[in-house]
């Protein structure tokens, strides 16, 4: 019967998983907690092919209970029942290990069913999730697990993976084949964090060379063609690209911005990165380079209306043009600042000068005693303009720019 590479290679011991040093390494805080035999509730939280599944069956048999396996996206409550009918009987003497793959599938009402089990130790669950667990792990188990957090696995690691399967593959093999110099690599790198994808290329390859024969580069790179990049529509890595992007804009990299922007444009996630590139014109580049709105729209709108892949072009003008300018979140902070006071009950009424000329209505006018800026030198005049509760807060701080400063030099100039 055949059985996949991920799955026949599968590591036996912590030491031999690769990657996640952070929580697996000599002084890790799973690898101590696994060594404890005490095994607590634990939600492993990742992109897939990183070790979830694997560390969790290790862990398994390292204890006296039994395991239990379920997959969210089959199962459901018949299957919880079951498993619950089983415990304290002949068939769970030391409990049970669930390990429920796939948790975010399950629905509050499912995931409450497992409650009164896992507090009691009946149950110890150990759930995986390729999403955020603060979002989509109900509240009452999440506050009753730790979250352990699986990292894509680097490069360097993957590639002690492509070895080993390589290493196994060959020996089954009368004549093993060759490979070329830099090929485990290639296929480590291309595999995006994800092991799993390393070992489905690496059984492709073998299935696809003849007895004896040679791996060449360019056999690689056929076979992980576009497979590095790690994208979902909706999800953690979506919004972390967007952030990214924006992040790089604000932080003045245009090749930081440029590599993200690609990410973006290969998922196809072209409305995304318009919406991030257009905030980052005002909110980051704001009043130091004003103009930088209407240019910023013009590439969007010629993006959308070109449409992938010429898009690209347009944008990445954008991109490099707003990493580049001068940087200013003036306007960002006294608009947040003026919501906060809102938000804060700090109102007022607007003063009776500003008011609309009409606003008593016919036949009950009051002199507003409004003065027209237009009337006086310079175009201004002392007036206020905030209502009287308000009247000495200050929202707009110039940002230390040439276009402000020279805008707060020329008021300061009028308003002697």
């Amino acid at each position: 019967m055949y059985k996949p590479l991920a799955d026949e290679i599968r590591p036996k011991t912590l030491d031999d998983v690769v990657g996640q040093q952070h929580i697996l390494g000599p002084n890790g805080m799973l690898r101590r907690i696994v060594e404890s035999g005490q095994i607590p509730n634990m939600i492993f939280y990742g992109p897939s092919g990183t070790g979830k599944t694997t560390v969790a069956r290790i862990i398994a048999e390292k204890t006296n209970r039994t395991l239990r396996k379920l997959n969210a996206t089959t199962a459901g409550i018949a299957d919880i029942k079951q498993i619950i009918a089983e415990l304290d009987t002949l068939l769970t003497p030391g409990g049970v290990l669930l390990y429920l793959d796939e948790i975010q599938y399950f629905n509050k009402k499912q995931q409450q069913s497992l409650l009164e089990f896992i507090e009691d130790g009946r149950i110890t669950l150990i759930a995986s999730t390729t999403e955020n667990p603060y979002f989509c792990v109900f509240g009452a188990v999440l506050s009753r697990s730790t979250v352990f957090e699986f990292k894509p696995v680097g490069a360097r690691d993957a590639q002690k993976a492509v070895e080993r399967a390589v290493t196994l593959l060959n020996e089954r093999r009368s004549l093993p084949l060759c490979f070329e110099e830099g090929v485990s690599a290639s296929v480590a790198a291309a595999c995006g964090g994800d092991v799993r994808k390393a070992m489905n290329a690496v059984e492709l390859l073998f299935s696809a060379a003849p007895e004896g024969g040679t791996v060449t580069l360019d056999d690689a790179r056929a076979i992980t063609q576009r497979s590095a990049m790690r994208y979902d529509r909706d999800g953690d890595e979506h919004f972390d690209c967007l952030s990214a992007l924006m992040k790089s804009l604000r932080g003045s990299d245009p090749d930081a911005a440029m590599h993200y922007l690609a990410r973006l444009l290969e998922a196809g996630d072209l409305i995304g990165a318009c919406r991030r590139i257009l905030c980052s014109a005002s909110e980051d580049i704001g009043l130091a380079y004003p103009q930088a709105v209407g240019v910023v729209k013009a590439c969007v709108d010629s993006a959308l209306q070109l449409g992938l892949p010429e898009a690209r072009l347009p944008l990445a003008e954008a991109c490099l043009f707003l990493a580049t300018l001068p940087k200013s979140n003036s306007a960002c902070m006294a608009i947040d600042a003026a919501i906060a006071d809102l938000r804060a009950g700090h109102v007022g009424s607007i003063p009776r000068e500003l008011q609309n000329v009409h606003a008593d209505g016919a036949g009950f006018e009051r002199e507003q005693g409004y003065l027209y800026p237009h009337n006086f030198p310079g175009h201004w005049v002392k007036q206020q303009y905030l209502p009287d509760e308000l009247k000495d807060r200050r929202y707009y701080e110039y940002g230390d720019n040439k276009t402000e400063q020279a805008a707060r030099r020329y008021w300061e100039e009028i308003k002697k």
